[in-house]
């Protein structure tokens, strides 16, 4: 028997060939420089038995989807004929090397094992992988191996596992593929030809639309014109200071504040008439409290913490998530999941961590007792347990910042196995002429998981003396502050991704991209943390050159590409390059996000136009991906999903194309203040 056995990256190919073969390995080149070919021998079940296994690989997506040739230059068709031409799927040009490998090394193979990443992107690019290998050997037999990371005895037990593919979730990329083609070529024409002429900026300028990267942008906008529109007001409240031994303790007033001045006037000179500087205690609630330890790691919450904790954009959290994965360090990074398999043996994962000098001495005491059973959340994506550490690395290993993400999805991990923080809370009641203020403390008892989980902070602002209910005090102050109300604060990269999940745009794998994608377009930029606040205008840039961006692919997840060169691109440059066109660098994720002139142009000009589905809000997009998810668990086919999202984005498009005036009229507004400025 001859098994051929395709990875879905040269690195996850080597690492597999390694642990099957024992290291009793011959490597083969292909025409391809980063692909190489390893032989050895190796026993699946049967049928197949003792088989000769050549492993190869992939470098991510092989085909790509664009329009037919005649169609692919800007002006050789109305933007509005792209929602109905055929679209074409071939072989990509860079990758008709690594096709040649599959189709060559499948003739001489009987079975064919596909080792791509356990997701629909991952079986897609495995029916990418079947379909090339039929063509050159239509008996072979086809599994499909499941793993979610490269550790030694579970890269053994999917090797031992011949399961099925999944077309559907192959069915569900492709619908995604097309809708994106057909929706980004479409608009992105529609709105760089209509608005070149309604400013200096805009003349040759590629402006670009995705189905996810508007409702992103809508977001970011939103929260700015929220910040820009608020106008302060004024409230007023009492506050009382408690001398005891030899404390100054605090006191909130239960009303919190109210915004007439002269009624709080009235309540505080009517206390001090009828009870002086004297107040009662009333109570004094003393009970037992805990601080939950995290739920298990999800892709959605690696980005956002790793933004929050790191100060890293979401795209290099992923970035050098997926690397981690691919040396065998982490387990595979892009799941939905937050509950681990009870099958799952945690505590031999908790004992390789115990040699580690930072927290080897907490998983040490995990082992001898402190473990708990992580919590479990309500999502199981059924395909990839939550991300934990698989093998235990030191920094030579990995460079500084590999092992800062590294550090984070360990001590999470860590956390998940304590148990939680455990403390007393004390709230304490005073009376003051019937104005009741209250005061409250912690004292925490058992740190638990915080002692390795040292992103979380849980700790009493102020120690409490021995307060009894029933006793008077002496009020060492009382007196009338004023305040103001505060405006929301500017999106932050951690906000937008709790933003974009909730409202279901992009998977958890692609929201990161997301967001890079509109800074790239340089719809919005990124301005250091507490800067913001000196931007009353929207940015003002120089968007992307279309030229530039004419001819370059889509990108899906980094996977190889698909998409068009139908009007969609990465055009890079214009004076915003310096914040936006600088993909990853530590320090981002702990920046603010502000909309530039165009971006606002944008969202106003559709919001103006009065779409029922705005294109710069999320139902469209969420409503798409549900459909995705129907398709996945065979409630809907492809073509039905194709057909529905087709006709409905086709309806908005041509609203929009009706009434381009008021778009073209947002442009110019927002651009000609740019200029004035």
């Amino acid at each position: 028997m001859r098994v051929l056995c395709v990875a879905e990256k040269p690195s996850i190919a080597k690492s597999v060939a390694q642990i099957l073969s024992g290291g009793q390995v011959s490597t083969r080149n292909s025409d391809n420089p980063y692909i190489k070919n390893y032989d050895f021998v190796y026993r699946f079940p049967q049928p197949w038995g003792d088989s000769e296994v050549t492993m190869t690989s992939v470098i991510g997506h092989i085909t790509a989807a664009d329009f037919d040739p005649r169609y692919r230059q800007w002006n050789s068709c109305a933007p509005a004929q792209l929602f109905h031409l055929g679209v074409q799927v071939a072989i990509a040009d860079d990758k008709k090397n690594v096709a040649k490998n599959i189709k060559n090394e499948a003739r001489r193979a009987q079975g064919l094992m596909i080792w791509t990443d356990c997701d629909r992107e991952g079986e897609h690019i495995g029916m990418e992988v079947v379909k090339i290998a039929k063509e050159g050997n239509s008996r072979i037999v086809v599994k499909r191996a499941r793993f979610n990371n490269l550790e030694q005895d579970h890269v053994k037990k999917a090797a031992q596992s011949l399961n099925e593919i999944d077309k559907r979730l192959s069915d569900a990329v492709d619908a995604r593929i097309e809708i994106d083609l057909r929706l980004g070529a479409a608009f992105t024409r529609f709105q760089t030809l209509s608005l070149k002429d309604t400013a200096r900026q805009l003349n040759d300028a590629l402006i670009s639309y995705g189905s996810c990267q508007f409702p992103t942008l809508g977001f970011i906008v939103d929260r700015f014109k929220r910040v820009q529109d608020f106008r302060p007001e004024q409230f007023w409240y009492i506050k009382l200071v408690v001398n005891k031994d030899k404390s100054n303790v605090n006191f909130n007033w239960k009303r919190g504040h109210l915004f007439d001045q002269m009624a709080v006037t009235l309540l505080f000179e009517r206390a001090m008439e009828n009870s002086g500087s004297e107040g009662r205690i009333v109570s004094v609630v003393k009970k037992p409290t805990s601080k939950w330890r995290p739920l298990p790691l999800t892709t959605v919450e690696l980005q956002r913490r790793g933004s929050l904790f790191l100060g890293m954009s979401a795209k290099k959290v992923m970035d050098i998530a997926e690397s981690l994965y691919t040396k065998g360090y982490i387990s595979y990074p892009r799941t939905e999941t937050d509950r681990f398999d009870n099958g799952m043996d945690l505590l031999a994962l908790v004992a390789k961590q115990t040699e580690d000098t930072s927290w080897g001495g907490f998983a040490q005491g995990l082992i001898n007792g402190g473990y708990e059973t992580p919590r479990k959340g309500h999502n199981d994506d059924h395909a990839h347990p939550p991300i934990h550490p698989v093998s235990h690395v030191l920094p030579p290993a990995v460079d500084h910042d590999h092992h800062r993400v590294y550090t984070l999805i360990t001590r999470h991990f860590l956390a998940c196995c304590s148990k939680d923080a455990k403390g007393d809370s004390t709230e304490v009641v005073l009376d003051w002429s019937g104005e009741r203020f209250s005061t409250s403390g912690l004292h925490v008892i058992e740190r638990n998981y915080l002692d390795v989980y040292t992103y979380d902070k849980w700790q009493s602002s102020q120690t409490l003396p021995g307060f009894v209910q029933g006793e008077l005090v002496t009020l060492t102050r009382a007196t009338i502050e004023q305040g103001s109300t505060t405006a929301p604060a500017y999106l932050s990269e951690s906000d937008l991704i709790t933003l974009m999940d909730a409202n279901g745009i992009g998977t958890d794998a692609t929201m990161a991209e997301h967001i890079e994608t509109i800074l790239t377009r340089q719809y919005a930029v990124r301005v250091p943390k507490g800067t913001a606040a000196r931007f009353t205008k929207p940015v003002d840039i120089d968007p992307p050159h279309r030229g530039a961006a004419q001819s370059t692919r889509g990108r899906g997840r980094g996977r190889g590409g698909h998409g068009s060169r139908s009007g969609r691109g990465n055009g890079r440059g214009g004076r915003a390059g310096t914040t936006a066109g600088r993909e990853g660098r530590e320090g981002d994720g702990m920046k603010e996000l502000i909309p530039s002139t165009l971006g606002v142009a944008l969202v106003e000009g559709y919001d103006q136009i009065g779409l029922e589905m705005s294109l710069t809000k999320p139902f469209l997009r969420r409503q798409l991906e549900e459909k995705m998810k129907d398709v996945c668990e065979g409630r809907r086919t492809k073509q039905q999903v194709i057909s529905e999202s087709i006709s409905q984005y086709e309806e908005v498009f041509s609203r929009a194309n009706t009434q381009i005036s008021i778009l073209r009229q947002a442009c110019r507004q927002n651009l000609e203040k740019q200029d004035s400025r």
